[in-house]
């Protein structure tokens, strides 16, 4: 069996790679090693979400454990939750994927399972005796107190400024924040106009939320800011007024800049990752700000900014963690944060966007059969004698898709653009031969 877990916990297709046979083998697993302790359950608005949560449940509850159903709700507040309730969590979502995919992420004290705690529970999922248990010793209670929990703590975090005045459009994604953000934005005084906040099952990010900006830009220029969320709200893009896209990088380049003023950027570092634009860390270290890269996926965010002692940290696509905040990236925080930036600095968003200056970047997906050829002899060639100064070249595979992801950066558009979709056909060249 290929490895289970990816770089944001089990994902795929529901009933084609992820199943509900593997979801009550992962229950029973999990149910095994962490027998005694509490376990809560979200999940976001996927019509598959109820069969996977009815299939883990019923393989959780052969061991002596409490299961605490919460509902809909975003992934972030799993992991507010599972500090406060010293619990551990199983959060069943895609994120931004379309409909058909759904997925398992396991939270413990409000960080995802270690690499190594992932391939023990595999190993034991491989040689699993299926035959159920006669005996449910576990005990299931409905826990609508959840959403209360984490909107009340997210409230606490912003109480102290005014935000009176403003004019918020929010676009949902038909996703697992279509309540939450926009009740905790206006308890914080905000006026808020909610748009794709009409979930059905099969309508989440479905030309809307974070991966679909120009869905929201058709009504945002009556408004202040744009929040656009995917569908477990961990992610955030804003936009401003005349619909232009402030992504993750001058998110975080923005936010750091306030945070150090106000001495709350921790060893001022930030954290991004390889995908991050260079316009981003020349900003930042103008500014006397250090910047550091990880592989892409925001565990890898993570586990550097634990290890430098970094407070920010994220990725372009909006995956932004203020450690400060929230052990994992919460796209309600990043837009709070964006928020008291524009109240503190007394500026407004098309101002604040123009700060981080982005060299053009050309990005291509190529769906692939093959993964491995992101690693290939042949393009590894090519992209050495590709690659010259001032210019960056990243290939890699997706760590929840089976897509490579493209990514040219540098001065010159016409022959980013050309060498992006070069490389995008040499990729599906090298797959289609190996298929």
């Amino acid at each position: 069996m290929s490895r289970l877990f990816g770089t944001d916990g089990i994902r795929g297709i529901f009933n084609q790679d992820l199943t509900e046979e593997l979801a009550y083998k992962v229950g029973k697993v999990l149910g095994q090693k962490y027998s005694g302790q509490k376990f809560l359950i979200v999940r976001d608005t996927r019509e598959s979400g109820e069969p996977l949560q009815k299939a883990l449940v019923s393989g959780l509850m052969e061991s002596d454990l409490t299961i605490l159903l919460a509902g809909v709700l975003p992934t972030p507040a799993a992991a507010l939750l599972t500090k406060k309730l010293e619990c551990l969590a199983v959060v069943i979502s895609a994120s931004h994927n379309p409909y058909q995919y759904n997925g398992i992420k396991i939270l413990k004290l409000g960080y995802k399972l270690p690499d190594e705690e992932e391939d023990e529970i595999q190993k034991i999922i491989e040689n699993l005796d299926l035959r159920a248990s006669r005996h449910l010793k576990g005990k299931i209670l409905e826990f609508p107190e959840a959403e209360e929990i984490y909107v009340q703590a997210i409230k606490k975090m912003y109480e102290n400024i005014d935000f009176r005045g403003l004019k918020i459009a929010v676009d949902a994604a038909n996703g697992s924040a279509y309540k939450t953000t926009p009740r905790v934005l206006r308890e914080l005084g905000l006026k808020v106009d909610v748009y794709a906040n009409n979930p059905d099952g099969r309508n989440i990010n479905d030309g809307c939320g974070s991966l679909h900006p120009s869905f929201l830009a058709r009504y945002v220029y009556d408004y202040d800011l744009g929040i656009l969320h995917d569908g477990d709200a961990d992610r955030c893009i804003l936009l401003t007024p005349g619909g232009k896209e402030i992504n993750g990088d001058k998110i975080m380049g923005i936010t750091a800049v306030r945070m150090k003023q106000e001495g709350r950027l921790s060893n001022d570092t930030v954290v991004g990752t390889i995908m991050s634009n260079v316009g981003l860390e020349s900003f930042l270290t103008e500014r006397g700000i250090k910047f550091l890269r990880t592989k892409v996926g925001d565990k890898y965010v993570l586990e550097k900014m634990l290890e430098v002692g970094a407070n920010l940290g994220g990725e372009r696509s909006g995956h932004i963690i203020f450690l400060d905040r929230s052990t994992t990236g919460d796209g309600l925080i990043t837009a709070l944060e964006f928020l008291s930036t524009m109240v503190k600095l007394g500026k407004n968003a098309n101002e604040l966007e123009q700060l981080v200056l982005d060299f053009p970047q050309v990005m291509i997906n190529v769906e692939v059969e093959d993964k491995s050829v992101a690693e290939s002899e042949e393009l590894s060639k090519e992209v050495a004698l590709l690659r010259k100064p001032g210019y960056r070249i990243v290939i890699r595979p997706s760590g929840t898709e089976k897509v490579i992801r493209i990514m040219v950066e540098g001065p010159d558009e016409k022959w980013i653009s050309a060498t992006a979709n070069h490389l995008a056909e040499l990729v599906k060249s090298l797959d289609s031969r190996r298929g």
